[in-house]
């Protein structure tokens, strides 16, 4: 971790709101449907200018980007570790950053939902994604959840190999304008929160 990142952590927290994102998948595995979650927050570091300033911080096993958005500041998270223990850096860079659950915002990828669907969920239970589940805040259900559709395949012998192979040719060209979408969600809902407006899941 650079010193910059080192400096901006221990700071006090800025005037404004501080949010956490987190894009879960497998470091490594880039492409594939469970990383889904990873390139959503690629798309993110893009749009706010910050993909070429991650800094790894060996404290929470991830890496760590920072970004302004009006008065709010915005902590990008690309965890380390494998999608089940995801969670373990998360609730560790919430603690580093003096976050609440509230405050910290779980990208992943969603079997029940087709390819090119998107829900962002506030609170209930992890659904069974166990990524999400392991290791995070006791107070983890309060976490926000931009669930990333991937679709289900028909046998369920085959879910292990759909979430961990890459996206065909296919859903490859609907990826882009799913990443543009998922970004403008999560920054509008964060917008909003930044302002103190209630928001709904959608």
């Amino acid at each position: 971790m650079n010193r910059a990142m080192s400096w901006l952590v221990l700071e006090p927290r800025p005037p404004g709101k501080r949010w956490l994102v987190a894009g879960l998948g497998n470091p490594g595995l880039p492409g594939t449907r469970h990383s889904v979650g990873i390139a959503v927050l690629g798309q993110l570091a893009r749009r706010l200018g910050v993909a070429e300033s991650w800094a790894r911080d060996r404290r929470c096993a991830a890496d760590l980007a920072l970004a302004p958005l009006g008065d709010a500041q915005v902590v990008l998270l690309r965890p380390r570790r494998l999608m089940n223990a995801n969670g373990r850096s998360v609730a560790r860079a919430a603690e580093l950053f003096g976050l609440t659950a509230e405050e910290v915002y779980l990208v992943h990828d969603e079997l029940d939902k087709p390819l090119g669907k998107l829900a962002l969920k506030l609170g209930g239970s992890a659904s069974g994604f166990v990524g999400v589940a392991v290791g995070v805040l006791t107070s983890a259900l309060a976490m926000p959840r931009l669930r990333v559709g991937i679709g289900r395949p028909t046998h369920p012998d085959e879910v292990q190999a759909h979430v961990l192979g890459c996206f065909s040719p296919a859903e490859q060209e609907l990826l882009p304008p799913l990443l543009e979408r998922a970004t403008d969600l999560l920054l509008d809902h964060i917008r909003e929160r930044s302002q103190g407006r209630p928001m709904l899941g959608i």
